[in-house]
C-alpha cells in the first residue's frame, strides 16, 4: 500500500499536525507514503523523518491553478505508484478528483469543517468513502450534501502522547495560575467572550496569567487589533499575553492550569481539547459541535453555553478553586483519551479505511429491458462476479423485469427504474444524480442505446464499457465495435467483457434458480386447470409480440397441434401476455381439445415455473424462449423473420425449425410478400415429431 496525502500547506495547525503525525506513523510501520502541499514550516520536520514532500500550488483557489496542478499530480501518482490519495481540503480534492480519473489510484477525503453547500465544496462528498472527525460533521455531510450514511467513516483526531508530558501538580497554596485559550484568532473562536469572562475571573484571582496561543490569518489582522483594544478596556493588559503561533504548544500547555475553548459556532472536532487533556489540564469548552463528543460534562471537562460569559467565568473559577475536582476530571479525560483520541487509534482506523477502499469495487450493470435480454445477461453477471469476487455488483433494471435478477445470487443490489419516462429529459438527469451517489468504479452497459450510453457518461464512473455502435458510443470510456459476423446473443455480450479481461469462453449457462415457493405457485395455477403433477405437459407460447406479428406461428397450426398432442395423452398449456387473451380464445375455439389457458395469468416467475414443469416448450423467437433455456426445459424454437444464429440462446435441449428462404431473415414486423411463408411452412406434423422425440418414454 502506497499513500499520498495532499493538503494546502504545511504550517502550524491542527490539520497539518495530524498529517505529519499520521505520515510518521505509516513510516514507522514500513508503509510508503508521501505528502504534497504548497510547503511550509513543517516540511523540514517531515523530510527529517525520511518522508518525501512534493511542492505544488495546491493552496490557490484559482481555476487556472487547479487546472495546471492536475497533470503534475497525475505524474506524481504514476511515478510513485500510489494506491490511495488522501485529500484533506477542497482545492486539493478537486485536483485529486481529476488526477485519479484515468489511473488505478483510489481517493478519499477528510472533511475537517462545516463546508457550505456551494458547488466548490461538493467535491468533498464525491469519493466512495469520506472520513469525518466527528459525528456532527458526518451528519452535516449527510444532510447538506446528501451523502449516503454507508459512505461515512468517523475517525476522531488523535494526539501524539510522546510529545506531551504531564505537568507537575501545583500543591502550593497560592493563586498564581495560568489560563490559556488555544486557537487561531478569528471571530468564530469567541475570544471576545473569553476575555470578558476572564475579566470576572481576575477579580477573584488577581495574579492569574492569561495566554492566547495562536495568531490571526492575514485577512483577520483587524480582528486581532480589536482584541488588543478590548484587553485594554477590560484592564487585562498586565495579565494577558498574545503568544502567537507556537511550535512548543506541548510545553506551554504543561504550564497551564485551565484550558478554555470559547467557540461560538460548531467546531468539527477540537484538537486543542485533547492536547490539553494529554498533559492533565482540565478543560472548559462551549457546547458546540465536536466539543460535546469529546467532553462528558462534569466527568471529563466542563461545558458552558456559547457567549455566556458568566457561566464561563464560574466554570473557570470552579476549576481554580477546587483543585481536587480539576485533577479528578483530568484523570478521567486522560483515560478516555488513551482509549479514543491517540495518534495510534486515529492511524489504525485510517489504515482500515484505506484497506476497505482498496477492496471495495462498485460495479453497475445496465440492462433495463426487455425480458429476454434481461435473462440473457445472467451468464455475463456470473462471469463478472467470478472476475471480481469481492466487488459490490448493482444492476439497473426496469421494475417489470426485476424479479428475474432478484433470483440471481451474483447481484448485490437492484436499482429499479419504475417508469420508462425516467430516462428522458430532466428525469434522466435526476436518475444520473442518484446513481452518482453510489460512486461506481465500473459501469457495464449492455442496454446499448443512446440513453444508456448518456447515462453511463453522466454517472461519471472511473471506467465505462459497451459497444461503439453509432448510438453515442463515444461517451463510453472503453468501447468495442459491434461484431460483423453472426453469433449467439451471449457470445455477442461477452465481446464487451473481453475488455475486462474476461474470456469469451466462460460458461454460457443461463441458469435461473427458482425457489420452492415459485414452483408451488406455478403448480397451483396448473391445478386450477386440472393438471396433475404426473400429467404429460407441453407448453405453447402463442404470441411473440404485438409489434412483431411476423414472428408468430399461425393460430391454425397451434390449434391443430393441440388436437394432435391430445391423441398421445399429452395436455397442452397456452401461455402469453394479457393482450393475447382474445387470440387464446380464438385458438381454443378452433381446437377440438381444450388446452389449459394461462394466457395473461402469470407473472415472470410463475411463467418460469410453468415452463420448468413442461416436458417440452414450444415458442417463437420471444422472451419465453430464453426462460425455457434458463430453467432447462427442452424446447422447440420457431424462427422466421429473425435468425436463430443471432437470437437462439445456448440451451441443453433444443430443436430449431427455421426455413431458409431468400427473404429471410428480413427483421421486418410485417411480411413484405404478404404470405408469412417462413412461419406457415413450419408444419404441425414436424413440430409433433420433435415433441414426441423429446418426450420419449415419458409419453
Amino acid at each position: 500500500m502506497r499513500i499520498l496525502q495532499i493538503l494546502p500547506e504545511l504550517n502550524v495547525g491542527g490539520v497539518e499536525t495530524g498529517t505529519i503525525d499520521f505520515a510518521k506513523y505509516m513510516q514507522d510501520r514500513g508503509i510508503y507514503n508521501i505528502v504534497v502541499s504548497h510547503g511550509g514550516s513543517l516540511v523540514a520536520e517531515l523530510e527529517n523523518f525520511g518522508i518525501k514532500h512534493y511542492s505544488l500550488p495546491v493552496h490557490k483557489k484559482s481555476l487556472i491553478s487547479i487546472f495546471k496542478s492536475i497533470q503534475p499530480l497525475k505524474e506524481i501518482i504514476l511515478k510513485e505508484k500510489i494506491d490511495i490519495v488522501h485529500a484533506r481540503s477542497r482545492v486539493p480534492a478537486w485536483i485529486t478528483y481529476f488526477a485519479t480519473r484515468y489511473n488505478d489510484a483510489e481517493w478519499v477525503t477528510t472533511c475537517h469543517g462545516f463546508y457550505n453547500t456551494h458547488f466548490f465544496s461538493r467535491v468533498m462528498s464525491w469519493p466512495k468513502l469520506i472520513i469525518v472527525p466527528s459525528v456532527i460533521i458526518g451528519r452535516h455531510m449527510i444532510d447538506a450534501f446528501k451523502v449516503t450514511p454507508d459512505s461515512i467513516r468517523c475517525i476522531p483526531r488523535g494526539v501524539d502522547l510522546s510529545k506531551f508530558r504531564s505537568k507537575a501538580d501545583k500543591s502550593r497554596g497560592e493563586s498564581r495560575y495560568t489560563v490559556a485559550c488555544l486557537g487561531r484568532l478569528t471571530p468564530i473562536k469567541g475570544h471576545v467572550y473569553f476575555l470578558r469572562a476572564m475579566a470576572k475571573v481576575v477579580r477573584t484571582f488577581p495574579y492569574v496569567k492569561i495566554w492566547i496561543i495562536g495568531d490571526a490569518p492575514s485577512n483577520k489582522e483587524a480582528y486581532k487589533n480589536e482584541l488588543r483594544s478590548l484587553v485594554k478596556r477590560l484592564g487585562l493588559t498586565e495579565h494577558l499575553e498574545f503568544l502567537g503561533n507556537r511550535s512548543d504548544v506541548p510545553q506551554l500547555l504543561s504550564q497551564t492550569d485551565v484550558m478554555v475553548l470559547s467557540s461560538i459556532r460548531p467546531e468539527s472536532f477540537g484538537r486543542a481539547i485533547i492536547e490539553a487533556q494529554a498533559v492533565n489540564v482540565p478543560v472548559v469548552a462551549t457546547r458546540v459541535g465536536g466539543f460535546m463528543e469529546i467532553i462528558d460534562h462534569e466527568k471529563t471537562g466542563l461545558l458552558v453555553l456559547p457567549k455566556d460569559t458568566d457561566e464561563m467565568a464560574q466554570a473557570i473559577l470552579r476549576l481554580l478553586k477546587d483543585r481536587s475536582f480539576g485533577r479528578q476530571i483530568a484523570r478521567a479525560a486522560m483515560e478516555r483519551l488513551q482509549q479514543e483520541f491517540t495518534v495510534t487509534k486515529m492511524s489504525e482506523r485510517t489504515l482500515t479505511v484505506y484497506k476497505e477502499l482498496l477492496h471495495s469495487m462498485r460495479i453497475l450493470i445496465i440492462k433495463i429491458s426487455a425480458l429476454g435480454d434481461v435473462i440473457l445477461i445472467l451468464p455475463s453477471i456470473r462471469a463478472i462476479r467470478r472476475r471480481f469476487p469481492k466487488a459490490i455488483i448493482h444492476c439497473l433494471v426496469a421494475k417489470e423485469y426485476r424479479k428475474i435478477l432478484q433470483r440471481c445470487p451474483d447481484v448485490d443490489e437492484l436499482i429499479v427504474i419504475h417508469n420508462r419516462n425516467d430516462l428522458h429529459g430532466a428525469s434522466l438527469l435526476r436518475v444520473s444524480a442518484k446513481l452518482r451517489k453510489y460512486k461506481f468504479d465500473k459501469v457495464i452497459d449492455f442496454q446499448n442505446s443512446k440513453r444508456s450510453h448518456l447515462l453511463s457518461f453522466l454517472i461519471a464512473p472511473k471506467e465505462s464499457y459497451g459497444f461503439d455502435n453509432g448510438k453515442w458510443g463515444f461517451l463510453l470510456k472503453k468501447k468495442i465495435r459491434l461484431p460483423d459476423k453472426d453469433m449467439d446473443p451471449i457470445t455477442h455480450q461477452f465481446q464487451i467483457l473481453t475488455m475486462l479481461n474476461i474470456s469469451e469462453n466462460c460458461s454460457k449457462d443461463m441458469h435461473l434458480p427458482l425457489t420452492k415457493k415459485d414452483e408451488n405457485d406455478s403448480q397451483k395455477l396448473l391445478e386450477q386447470e386440472w393438471i396433475a403433477p404426473a400429467m404429460n405437459l407441453v407448453g405453447i407460447h402463442i404470441c411473440a409480440s404485438e409489434k412483431w406479428l411476423t414472428k408468430n406461428w399461425p393460430i391454425e397450426h397451434i390449434s391443430r397441434l393441440i388436437d394432435m398432442l391430445a391423441t398421445y395423452n399429452i395436455r397442452v398449456v397456452l401461455t402469453g401476455s394479457p393482450q393475447d387473451k382474445d387470440l387464446a380464445r380464438h385458438i381454443i375455439s378452433l381446437a377440438k381439445t381444450k388446452p389449459a389457458n394461462l394466457v395473461g395469468r402469470t407473472d415472470i416467475l410463475e411463467l418460469a415455473g410453468i415452463i420448468k414443469r413442461c416436458h417440452v416448450y414450444i415458442t417463437p423467437d420471444s422472451a419465453p424462449l430464453h426462460l425455457a433455456a434458463a430453467v432447462g426445459t427442452p424446447m422447440i424454437a420457431l424462427f422466421g423473420p429473425t435468425s436463430s444464429r443471432r437470437h437462439l440462446p445456448p440451451c441443453r435441449s433444443c430443436l430449431v425449425f427455421e426455413r431458409k428462404l431468400k427473404c429471410a431473415p428480413c427483421y421486418s414486423p410485417r411480411c413484405r410478400i404478404f404470405t408469412h411463408v417462413c412461419m406457415r411452412d413450419i408444419s404441425p406434423d414436424d413440430v409433433l415429431k420433435g415433441v414426441l422425440e423429446f418426450m420419449g418414454d415419458k409419453r
